[in-house]
């Protein structure tokens, strides 16, 4: 049995995860093709505005008569794309951060610790709507400040993971044998280190969701894109006249950082089986 083939026996014996990755499969499908079988323009003002649900449009209107089953498909792409980015971008730079500090040790270990122990000590959420307000709010600057508040964790995760492989018999005898430390880190401690620094990562993806929906709910996501985030922001006055208009967009983003949680718990019992024994 192959490796791929091991872990999936592993991953779908959780019926959650597997619940979890269907549900995600399915959020995954609408962002790609909903635009294109749905094509309205978000944008648009199609319909007398606080519309309901079940009406002249499946999810009703929003305050200026925008349909909101649109915003809901091409939000989707939206959020996903941004929660994809945000998380690869500071699991590329806590990995980075992580390896250097765990292989050599030392003083190098001490400054980036403390580099991480800094942003660490700063409220993720505060620091982000900082970055997003002091530039521009647009995705770049979402995404980079996503990842900014996003990557210590990993790196201190990273770094466990070297500190407890650069003494093993196979690193030393990759050293006895010549090897260089760029190609001991990357070719033979990166791919045993690398299964829970994937399970963080995917995990990192629902909260970059979670935190660009907290940036558009107070008015500082990016005003010519639609996102799950951006319409709650919206409808943030009318919670109590029109609640279909935050909730139908909230229920998604629950929804889908539900799903991507129950993946991640997946990702980790498949990924270490002698956790899950113990």
């Amino acid at each position: 049995m192959t490796d791929l083939a091991a872990f999936w026996v592993r991953f779908r014996t959780n019926r959650p995860a597997v619940a979890g990755l269907a549900v995600l499969a399915v959020v995954l499908v609408m962002a790609a093709i909903g635009p294109t079988l749905y094509p309205t323009d978000p944008f648009d003002m199609v319909g007398r505005p606080f519309l309901p649900p079940f009406g002249a449009y499946p999810l009703g209107t929003d305050v200026a008569g925008r349909d909101i089953l649109a915003g809901i498909l091409h939000g989707a792409r939206i959020s996903l794309m941004i929660g994809i980015m945000a998380s690869f971008g500071a699991t590329v730079f806590g990995v980075a951060v992580g390896a250097v500090a765990g292989y050599y040790g030392g003083w190098l270990d001490n400054l980036l610790m403390r580099l991480t122990d800094f942003f660490l000590t700063i409220p993720s959420f505060v620091l982000a709507v900082v970055l997003v307000a002091i530039f521009s709010p647009d995705i770049v600057t979402i995404v980079l400040a996503i990842a900014t508040v996003s990557w210590p964790s990993v790196a201190r995760l990273a770094r466990g993971e070297f500190i407890a492989h650069r003494q093993r018999e196979y690193v030393l005898g990759c050293r006895a044998l010549g090897m260089r430390d760029r190609e001991i880190i990357l070719f033979q401690i990166m791919p045993n280190a690398l299964p829970p620094v994937v399970v963080v990562g995917s995990l990192t993806v629902a909260t970059a969701i979670l935190t660009e929906s907290g940036l558009s709910f107070l008015g500082l996501g990016d005003p010519n894109l639609v996102s799950w985030g951006y319409m709650i922001g919206v409808a943030r006055t009318v919670l109590r006249s029109a609640w279909w208009m935050a909730a139908i967009p909230g229920l998604m983003i629950l929804i889908t950082v539900l799903a991507i949680n129950l993946v991640g718990e997946g990702l980790n019992d498949a990924l270490n089986p002698r956790l899950r024994q113990r």
